[in-house]
């Protein structure tokens, strides 16, 4: 029998001690313990104390000895393999483990890293990686006495990194196939890391990877996109812009100008910094150009009439195209219709004025005159009922009850869904106020009660329901959202319902179930981006077979729903004393009026036709205290761009926005800053003169308007 009493040179072990003094050692070629020469037993006292991985292998059969941390390596084979042959232990592994012991035992220390073996561990039979090193051990007399090997196993290491190289792939494929331009830039110069195929479709063909944005495109100097890098990158806030002009030097002359959409992106390292930017986004040349042919049949209304219909319909071919407007065909019959009755109204009165001036008959000129501005203000309400439908007006948030407005559009969704649609409404009592765009709200409700009758081809019902909700800070946290009082909007239908991938999925822009040209997927991810850029937030609650439930949260409001202000009569103001004003518009005439009318107020006017002539008057010494300027610009400079850089040497300069058509969309995501604000094309000289007025004479007012107008 053996001797389990413990040796000295085996103290603290563990379990590896365990199973050496639990063998039978009796029969052994190395005899009991105690006897084991000296050499032996301070390698294996080292080795069963050592915390790391490690085997002794000693004599002439390589009697292998291990720890406690290599335990869960040997798998079946731990309650055998103390103190027996190297050979036996590893019968599986020799071809592999010959060669380098050979190579050890002749005196070369050999450390191999991530090495592949196949073994059966206490995982099972499978494929490993290990980390090791062996090396010989002498005796006193010099002669080899046996093999020591550090061993650590690397599966995990080495299968994460596989897994990593593998992920990277896929999200490089992924980049590759967006449908929109991406390239991620690093370090403060923004060198090119990565570039896709649709940034080199409209880039061009150049050396991008290491370069310099600066070193790439050099004709972007004086474009201000440099600055906007720089400006991301030290302030580490994004930058999104929308239709943005760049001159591209390798495009044919004719189409060197495309317009973008795209989002700047700040990336940070483990420690939060700044360390490089993303750039994504889309081109919108075509859609800008459409809508800028619309505009200019706006202006040119009474000499093309004809000519008008037509770029409609070449606008709505070209915006079917850019998937923005997939109802702009069944508007074009209609629009050409109204418009030629009331350009009829408009041509018809101004000829009679002009009779009826000849022979000296004024008596019905002011009936001519109000038939002639009423069909104006007419032509006018279409064209922004046709932009807002095409979501590109900027953001006039107002306080509203959201039952009056539900109230207001029954009739319209009931027509529109149809007799085999149930609709029902529930409306809460003392329904909070909410701060939000009206049309665009009516746009989402509408957008809803579309998808939920799509939802019930055979009948349904679909419900629209209000509420007042208190959102915790555990629910906000979940939904990314503040806590608070949220107003709440929700349309439920009894259709076919959502799957949990399609709804994962509902929001991301062009996604769609249906079916090629019945859907571009913009829907809910509009009404999305509206309820996140009013401060709220948009879930689904869908079960395939029973049917799905929108609901749209707005912030609670602190104030009564605004009635539609009346006009102020702008007569008896007068200018404040020294007050200048100055204007900016490429039209000469909508200038000259311009002009005109605040000059008669008694202000100092100032007027250019371009951004850079603007921009040489506001680093003058004049006194300018109001800046008047349309949005689209010739020149290279929009209106926005303008006030940006008039606003860095005159901080407090106020801004009035005027804009006639889809530059709107260039002031921004409809939150101006405190002393800006917008008017939209056409408009009355009366109601300029009073919103000059207001900003000119009212700043605090027109403060606490502009924070009215960011969702406070």
């Amino acid at each position: 029998m053996h001797d389990p009493t413990p040796v000295p040179f085996l103290a603290g072990g563990g379990r590896a001690t365990e199973l050496i003094l639990a063998r039978d050692w009796t029969d052994h070629p190395l005899g009991p313990p105690a006897e084991w020469p000296e050499g032996l037993k301070v390698a294996l006292s080292l080795v069963v104390n050592s915390p790391e991985s490690m085997i002794l292998c000693w004599g002439p059969a390589l009697h292998f000895f291990f720890n406690d941390t290599y335990i869960p390596l040997l798998g079946p084979r731990v309650d055998w393999a103390m103190g027996a042959p190297f050979d036996e232990v590893w019968a599986d592994a020799l071809e592999q483990a010959h060669p380098i012991i050979a190579q050890a035992m002749a005196g070369h220390r050999q450390r191999f890293n991530d090495l592949h073996w196949k073994l059966a561990t206490d995982r099972g039979q499978a494929d490993t990686w290990w980390t090791f090193s062996y090396s010989r051990i002498l005796d006193a007399q010099g002669d080899v006495a046996g093999l020591f090997i550090f061993t650590n196993e690397t599966t995990a290491k080495v299968q994460a990194d596989a897994a990593l190289r593998e992920s990277t792939e896929r999200q490089r494929q992924t980049l590759q196939q967006m449908p929109g331009f991406i390239a991620i830039l690093s370090g403060p110069e923004h060198r090119f890391d990565y570039v896709n195929d649709a940034y080199v479709a409209i880039a061009g063909p150049r050396q991008f990877i290491g370069r310099t944005v600066r070193e790439v495109l050099p004709e972007l100097q004086g474009q201000g996109f440099y600055e906007l890098l720089d400006q991301v990158y030290v302030s580490g806030t994004p930058y999104a812009s929308q239709a943005m002009p760049i001159h591209l030097a390798h495009r044919a002359p004719g189409d060197a100008e495309r317009f973008l959409d795209f989002l700047y992106e700040p990336i940070r390292d483990p420690a939060g910094q700044v360390s490089g930017i993303f750039v994504g986004g889309y081109d919108v040349t075509e859609r800008v150009r459409a809508k800028l042919m619309l505009a200019e049949a706006n202006r040119n209304l009474e000499q093309r009439v004809q000519s008008t219909v037509r770029e409609l319909m070449a606008a709505e071919a070209a915006l079917r195209h850019s998937q923005k407007m997939e109802a702009v065909g069944q508007l074009t019959g209609g629009l050409a219709h109204d418009f030629n009755n009331l350009l009829t109204a408009v041509t018809g009165s101004l000829e009679l004025i002009q009779r009826h001036a000849a022979r000296g008959r004024w008596a019905d000129i002011d009936r001519y005159v109000a038939t002639a501005q009423g069909a104006a203000r007419r032509a006018a309400a279409l064209t922004h009922r046709l932009l807002a439908f095409s979501r590109r007006q900027t953001l006039d948030p107002r306080a509203v009850n959201v039952n009056e407005l539900v109230a207001g559009m029954v009739e319209l969704i009931r027509r529109t869904v149809g007799p085999a649609i149930a609709l029902e409404t529930v409306g809460a009592a003392a329904l909070w106020t909410t701060l939000v765009d009206v049309p665009q709200l009516e746009s989402a409700l509408l957008n809803l009660c579309i998808n939920g009758r799509d939802a019930m081809p055979d009948g349904g019902r679909i419900t629209i329901e209000t509420s007042n909700r208190w959102i915790d800070a555990q629910t906000a946290e979940a939904r990314d959202m503040q806590p608070g009082p949220y107003v709440s909007l929700s349309v439920t239908d009894t259709g076919t319902g959502m799957t949990p991938e399609v709804q994962a999925k509902a929001f991301d822009p062009f996604f769609t179930t249906k079916p090629i040209g019945q859907g571009t997927g913009l829907g809910l991810s509009m009404i999305y981006g509206f309820a996140q850029q009013s401060g709220g937030h948009v879930r689904i609650h869908s079960e395939v077979g029973v049917g799905t439930t929108v609901c749209i949260e707005l912030p609670r409001h602190l104030g009564m729903p605004q009635a539609q202000a009346a006009a102020v009569a702008v007569s008896a103001q007068q200018a404040p004393p020294h007050a200048t004003v100055l204007v900016v518009d490429d039209e000469p005439a909508v200038r000259r009026l311009m002009v005109e009318c605040l000059t008669e107020l008694g202000y100092t006017l100032l007027e250019a036709g371009d951004g850079p002539s603007a921009l040489r008057l506001l680093a003058s010494e004049a006194r300018i205290d109001l800046l008047v300027s349309d949005v689209g610009l010739p020149g290279g400079m929009n209106g926005r761009q303008l006030a940006d850089a008039a606003r860095t040497t005159r901080p407090h300069l106020k801004v009035l926005f005027v804009t006639g058509y889809a530059e709107n969309a260039l002031i921004g995501s409809g939150q101006l800053a405190s002393g800006m604000a917008v008017m939209t094309k056409p408009f009355a000289m009366d109601q300029l003169c009073t919103r000059v007025q207001e900003l000119v004479t009212a700043p605090q007012a027109e403060q606490a308007r502009a924070q009215s107008t960011q969702g406070l």
